[in-house]
């Protein structure tokens, strides 16, 4: 078999877990999403036969839920680096780094070369939404972070104070906020949200025991997917660490069986 060839499908081999376990990840994304839709959209949560409805800020509620501002269950940007207080290096987030519910990419780079956005502190749990043009849904959920995380001033950093972030993280990401952050948007440019439209948003919370349960069940799936996007991210560097090698002959697989494909197919 020409050379050229094995380097294709070792390489293909690669990119076909890569996109085994994206699949993967969306599934387990829209089972989160589907719960949360459920219990909390459509209101048929464990029990809901016996609970009535009643008017709200929000509309139609089941009776014992509450709709507080955001400020009152979050913290908004409560994070950031201190002039003196910074460490050498960091791992950077940048705005061009996020799209809708993942972080493509981490830069680690020194903070002294690092640009003069790169100051919001992040933590486990963290939903951070980019505050530019909210129409284009750039937002992700913060699990078990890189050390010195930090993000960029164009998002809003958003920490959970007296809610589960995974309930927090659903209720920041379906289509009414989106639309409430969009409609609030200023700037022809450059539309963009300020700390304050986040501060003011109603959100709806109900009883700590449906929000627990929530958790138990959801907080399962995002480590699942987690531990989906960092295989990927590996699978991705050692890929793109191979190719060159490949090519320049500097790994020689002339005398490789390829029948070692089959060993690719487990992720």
């Amino acid at each position: 078999m020409p050379i050229q060839h094995k380097i294709s499908i070792i390489l293909s081999n690669y990119d076909d877990l890569i996109e085994n376990n994206t699949r993967r990840i969306e599934i387990l994304e829209q089972m989160a999403k589907l719960i949360y839709e459920e219990w909390f959209v459509k209101f048929r949560f464990p029990g809901h036969e016996n609970v009535k409805m009643v008017p709200s800020e929000l509309g139609e509620i089941p009776e014992g839920w509450e709709v507080r501002k955001l400020e009152i269950i979050a913290n908004v940007n409560e994070s950031s680096i201190k002039y003196g207080g910074a460490p050498q290096e960091i791992n950077y987030i940048d705005i061009s780094s996020v799209t809708t519910g993942k972080i493509d990419e981490i830069k680690s780079i020194a903070f002294a070369d690092a640009p003069s956005r790169a100051r919001r502190i992040v933590k486990h749990g963290d939903i951070i939404w980019s505050t530019v043009r909210p129409n284009r849904k750039s937002f992700a959920m913060i699990l078990n972070p890189l050390p010195n995380l930090i993000a960029s001033t164009g998002f809003a950093v958003i920490t959970a104070k007296k809610i589960p972030y995974t309930y927090l993280y659903h209720a920041l990401t379906t289509d009414d906020f989106v639309g409430y952050l969009t409609n609030n948007a200023t700037g022809a440019a450059y539309p963009a949200v300020k700390t304050n439209d986040f501060n003011n948003a109603n959100i709806l919370v109900p009883p700590e025991d449906y929000l627990h349960q929530f958790h138990n069940i959801v907080s399962n799936i995002f480590n699942l997917k987690q531990n989906l996007l960092d295989k990927n991210q590996n699978l991705r560097k050692t890929r793109d660490l191979l190719l060159p090698k490949l090519i320049s002959g500097e790994i020689d697989v002339s005398d490789l069986d390829i029948c070692i494909r089959n060993e690719f197919q487990e992720s």
